[in-house]
């Protein structure tokens, strides 16, 4: 018996890094997952590799056509969603800037995927949680730089994920009642494909992994053990909450 068995679960983001990794572990535990991105070609040989459990969601998130589109699928399938994970999001890193610096382009581009594709996943997701009946979790990615406000010269990104956390609280208070658990993870730096021109540059890379306590920054599977925990019937009690998992940068 897997954690999550019987479960139908919505990955944002399930083409690369965290959401990718979110995905493999929710297939591990039962779960039916959607994966959900708009790079079709990784969501579908994410699907052939984690086998019929797993569907492909072609999507743009900045899009509400598309959004709405990925969940008709969704309800044509399965008639129910009891989890939704939004991972989808950009730093564009060598263009955002401090506010002074920073291009409405650069912070329209952020927003739209980070802040506007999180509402409008987390909007049709509800949607069809409310119309089945059947209560449910959702989790959003949040972020060190939108807690602290850590992330100096990430202006559009670090706002944008500020925005994320409160609309997350603000979603558990309105969603309670129809049984809809919303709570957020935050983790701290995680090697993934956006990350990786930080990584890239040596001195950020070193600046980065001595902010972490703990002694090394993250790789995608450290998320995906309270991804599992959240998804699952075993954090029924919890909502309107974030998770830090960052390897000990909220206590630097």
């Amino acid at each position: 018996m897997g954690r999550l068995d019987g479960k139908v679960i919505v990955v944002s983001g399930a083409g690369s890094g965290l959401g990718e990794g979110a995905a493999g572990a929710f297939v591990h535990e039962g779960a039916k997952v959607g994966l959900l991105d708009r790079n079709e070609e990784a969501i579908r040989a994410l699907a052939e590799r984690l086998g019929p459990a797993a569907f492909p969601l072609p999507c743009d998130v900045t899009s509400e056509s598309s959004v709405e589109s990925a969940f008709s699928i969704v309800r044509e399938r399965h008639g129910r969603l009891d989890g939704l994970f939004c991972y989808a999001a950009v730093q564009l890193v060598g263009e955002d800037q401090p506010v002074q610096d920073c291009s409405l382009d650069v912070w329209e581009r952020t927003y739209a995927v980070n802040a506007r594709g999180v509402f409008l996943v987390c909007k049709h997701g509800a949607k069809l949680m409310i119309a089945a009946g059947n209560g449910g979790s959702i989790v959003n990615c949040g972020s060190p730089t939108g807690l602290t406000m850590s992330g100096a010269g990430y202006s559009a990104y670090g706002s944008s994920k500020a925005a994320v956390m409160g609309l997350t609280r603000i979603m558990a208070a309105d969603l309670a009642q129809y049984g809809i658990r919303v709570n957020g993870i935050i983790p701290g730096s995680i090697i993934t494909p956006l990350t990786k021109k930080l990584y890239d540059d040596p001195e950020i890379s070193a600046k980065l992994h001595a902010l972490h306590p703990i002694g090394r920054v993250g790789l995608p599977e450290d998320m995906n053990g309270v991804a599992v925990f959240l998804a699952s019937d075993e954090s029924k009690f919890a909502t309107g909450a974030h998770f830090t998992v960052d390897g000990g940068v909220c206590v630097r």
